[in-house]
């Protein structure tokens, strides 16, 4: 597909000020996204700071630039046939650390964890620690008010990342720099203002409390292995996180678990059978199986329960037609236990 039309000057305006060697053309996105799907940008830029971020960002606004902002790519899934203007890469990862007043900063192409997360804990410091294994940058963690159950055993709680966020930097929809405190964002439930507002963090300042570092690696440990219990590693199974939303409060992977469906595959795509609301690429998946396999799941959920499912994940780009082929069922990989059957047989054990 030819790129969109850009005005030349405005692409003159953008190489000048980004730099002649750094905006790049046709530049693959899948292995910018944990689903790696994807299909080429006409423009790609790598903001390396968080100066480089607003620049590109402000530039690209001035221009009436189509942009889109891509960071770690999860909760996305990107055609087949690219994306039409400019895809800003944010690779801003500076980290800096005050120990002494508890504060660390970060640029917010940072990733959670490890990098934000081992910084604060090696220091001693707490309030981070909660958030291990959750793939996101700092952006995209105030973005969706990142959360995860309290610690264990009683976990009676879930914790925001608005709890421990003290301040942000953000270049505005109106293409002002400004930091805001934590009330901007009118945090909620995967929800804050970035959903109604243009506005892109640059930065954001965390205030944490003196910790027990034994304390915080149990609290790690112990979260790491709750997820790895329901989510596929990334590095060899990847996935987009969880497909769809919860209806009337009913988790969308128990509707599609009591349809038989996990297992259920076209193409590269595959319901897995770790968590019915979780899908992986098995190799060579392409955002068409993607799109097939959703309408499929969709169809059976809703002429087996009366429930229709919604996704909450991000198409972003031009996509091909969905792929055209009948799904095939997977069998379960062998030596493959699930969070629920733990339970249960946790359950059982204490039953005797």
């Amino acid at each position: 597909m030819s790129p969109t039309p850009i005005d030349p000057a405005a692409l003159d305006t953008l190489r000048h000020a980004l730099g002649p060697d750094r905006l790049q053309r046709d530049v693959v996105l899948a292995p910018y996204t944990t689903f790696k799907i994807g299909g080429p940008a006409d423009y790609f830029f790598e903001a390396r700071t968080a100066d480089e971020l607003a620049t590109a960002v402000r530039v690209a606004r001035e221009g009436a630039v189509p942009y889109r902002l891509l960071g770690l790519g999860a909760n996305v899934v990107i055609g087949d046939r690219g994306v039409r203007g400019l895809v800003i890469h944010n690779a801003a990862w500076r980290i800096d650390l005050d120990a002494g007043a508890g504060r660390i900063r970060a640029e917010s192409g940072a990733i959670v964890f490890p990098d934000l997360i081992e910084q604060a804990v090696g220091a001693g410091l707490s309030g981070l620690e909660h958030y291990v294994g959750i793939p996101s940058t700092v952006g995209g963690a105030l973005w969706q008010n990142l959360h995860f159950l309290a610690p264990p055993p009683k976990r009676e709680r879930t914790m925001f990342i608005e709890e421990v966020l003290l301040e942000a930097d953000l270049l505005t929809q109106e293409n002002q720099r400004r930091t805001v405190d934590v009330d901007y964002f009118d945090f909620g439930y995967d929800y804050s203002i970035l959903h109604i507002r243009d506005d892109v963090v640059l930065s954001a300042t965390f205030q944490l409390e003196p910790g027990d570092q034994t304390r915080m690696r149990e609290i790690m440990k112990a979260n790491l292995e709750w997820r790895a219990l329901r989510h596929p590693p990334l590095d060899t199974e990847p996935s987009v996180g969880s497909i769809f939303k919860k209806i009337e409060g009913i988790g969308a992977g128990r509707l599609i678990d009591e349809c038989g469906l996990k297992g259920a595959c076209i193409g590269g795509v595959v319901v897995t059978h770790r968590h019915a609301n979780i899908m992986i690429n098995r190799g060579g998946a392409r955002a068409a199986d993607v799109q097939a396999l959703i309408a499929y799941v969709q169809a059976v959920v809703e002429r087996e329960t009366g429930y229709r499912l919604e996704t909450e994940i991000d198409f972003v780009g031009d996509f091909d037609p969905p792929t055209a082929a009948n799904p095939i069922v997977l069998p379960r990989p062998p030596g493959l236990v699930t969070a629920e059957e733990r339970a249960a047989m946790r359950a059982e054990r204490g039953a005797a």
